[in-house]
């Protein structure tokens, strides 16, 4: 298994007010934007996602690890015996993902495109 990104997640109570405020603090772009999440941009391709509160899962992530093999993630967490909070999952915005929470209660996003 590999990781190919790692996003920092963001929450905010006004969704709006806080994409507009990175947009013109840091020059930002919206480049996805599911109405409950919003990922913004820079040229480089450098992300930060700002969630109000997730489509499904219990809570918001503070970080999305994105990996090559999310089941082969999903047996490691099971074996380390982190606390899952939301089973693997494949949602129907073309993404396959499990939330665990580590033991600092950090709740972590792992998740994988489809193809």
């Amino acid at each position: 298994m590999n990781i190919e990104r790692i996003v920092p997640d963001l929450s905010a109570s006004d969704l709006r007010r806080t994409i507009d405020e990175h947009v013109a603090t840091l020059g930002l772009e919206v480049v996805m934007d599911h109405g409950w999440i919003v990922t913004l941009a820079d040229s480089e391709g450098h992300q930060l996602s700002i969630v109000a509160a997730d489509a499904k899962a219990p809570e918001n992530p503070s970080v999305s690890v994105f990996v090559d093999d999310v089941n082969v993630a999903y047996e490691r967490a099971v074996a380390t015996g982190v606390e899952i909070i939301y089973p693997i999952t494949a949602e129907n915005w073309g993404v396959t993902r499990f939330f665990y929470r580590d033991g600092s209660g950090n709740v972590i996003n792992v998740g994988m495109h489809s193809s």
